[in-house]
């Protein structure tokens, strides 16, 4: 045997020995073989990065084409709930008063489970229109779809990505009368436009029977900043009131002929609550929070409602199964029996095309768990769940984010 192949047979058993050695002194969980420790932990990091990764990405996913990018590209109906390793631990948006209670539930769990911290400004709509189009915050959400002159404005490529659908009631505050005041649009138009100033107007005792309404002023209150809850109610006024939609019209912001301005959802109900017989408007779930007594409406079927979950999702129903492509809808004053005829869609809108991957990463996968199972914890919330339908159509939206034309989501 030649001398050189005998040292290599030799260094070979070594080498063999030293690593029998190594395994036997990790497996009697000996630390003194500073070497073999070494060996076994990158062996188990490996490892454990590997099911990280395969855990937050799809079969047949395509990698990240940079390190700063956030590994993989799920396919549609497997996305995991937290974004996949580099993706933003932080994300800012602005906007809804009305999505405010559902939202600080959600974002709290988000952040418990993912470690991703939304920062979320209840603004108004407008206010998150606004800061959307001057590009302060990733996301907006407004109870008002976007016109098309703002969607221009904000790039146009803006998204509507429906992510609740809520009730509008029509709370008051009348000291002795706890419940039963009913309403119908016309009679709401008219306390709004100021033609109706007492609580026992003929017109409202006629409805009332049996109910002993008091001879005290009717002082209303409303949105003082750009809202979509308002635009919601406005909508609702001119579409049962020819005389509203004439002198006053449906918008975010209108010029209100009676009452005092509270800022946002919040200032409404706590001047509703304060102010004897004072009526307002705001999401149900302000009225729950601030125990505000809310009037059983007459819906175009003729029926009398109470704001409900339950009937703001029997309102959406027909919205629903003919939404437009983009999913930009009103649907106040809805047929059926149990539709609550003050309700609509909350969106979150974001631009499609984002320039920072890994925002744009942590925001897709938010928003389809925010839209999926995070929608679980909407009817404790006084919010409607969205249905399968409107879930499939949100999927289809959120396909659509891309970065530099690639998007973020497999097609």
């Amino acid at each position: 045997m030649r001398p050189t192949r005998h040292l290599a047979m030799l260094s070979a058993l070594a080498l063999a020995a030293a690593l029998a050695l190594a395994c036997s002194s990790n497996n009697n969980n000996s630390n003194k073989n500073n070497t073999a420790g070494t060996v076994t932990q990158a062996a188990t990091q490996a490892a454990a990065t590997s099911a990280t990764s395969a855990a937050t990405k799809a079969p047949g996913s395509p990698t990240s084409s940079s390190a700063g990018t956030p590994a993989g590209s799920p396919a549609a109906g497997s996305v995991p709930m937290c974004p996949p390793g580099g993706s933003a631990n932080a994300l800012t948006g602005a906007g809804s008063t009305f999505d405010n209670p559902l939202f600080s539930k959600l974002f709290d769990v988000y952040n418990q489970q993912c470690k991703v911290q939304v920062n979320y400004q209840s603004i108004g709509s407008g206010g998150g229109i606004q800061q959307l189009t001057q590009k302060t915050v990733q996301f907006g959400a407004t109870d008002a779809p976007l016109t098309d002159d703002q969607i221009k404005a904000a790039g146009g490529d803006v998204l509507h990505i429906p992510v609740t659908i809520g009730a509008v009631p029509v709370g008051y505050n009348l000291p002795g009368v706890k419940s039963g005041v009913k309403l119908t649009g016309d009679i709401l138009a008219k306390i709004f436009l100021g033609q109706i100033t007492k609580w026992n107007d003929p017109a409202l005792r006629a409805i009332n029977a049996g109910v002993n309404l008091p001879d005290l002023d009717i002082a209303v209150v409303h949105r003082s900043d750009g809202s979509g809850t308002s635009f919601i109610l406005t909508s609702y006024l001119a579409a049962v009131s020819p005389d509203w939609k004439s002198k006053v019209g449906a918008a975010t912001s209108v010029e209100w002929p009676v009452g005092a301005g509270g800022k946002g959802s919040e200032g409404v109900a706590g001047l509703v609550k304060q102010t004897p017989g004072g009526i307002g408007y705001f999401e149900l779930a302000y009225a729950v929070q601030n125990n505000i007594t809310v009037a059983t409406l007459q819906n175009q079927a003729g029926k009398f409602v109470d704001p409900t979950a339950d009937g703001a999702s029997a309102a959406a129903a027909g919205a629903i199964a003919n939404l437009p492509p983009d999913l930009r809808a009103v649907f106040v004053n809805a047929p059926g029996d149990a539709s609550y005829p003050i309700s609509g869609f909350s969106w979150v809108a974001i631009n499609a095309g984002q320039s920072d991957p890994k925002v744009a990463s942590s925001l897709v996968y938010l928003l389809w768990w925010v839209t999926h199972d995070g929608q679980k914890y909407a009817k404790d919330l006084s919010y409607a769940p969205l249905p399968d339908q409107l879930q499939k159509l949100d999927e289809a939206q959120l396909k659509k984010v891309a970065v530099g034309g690639k998007p973020l989501l497999a097609q």
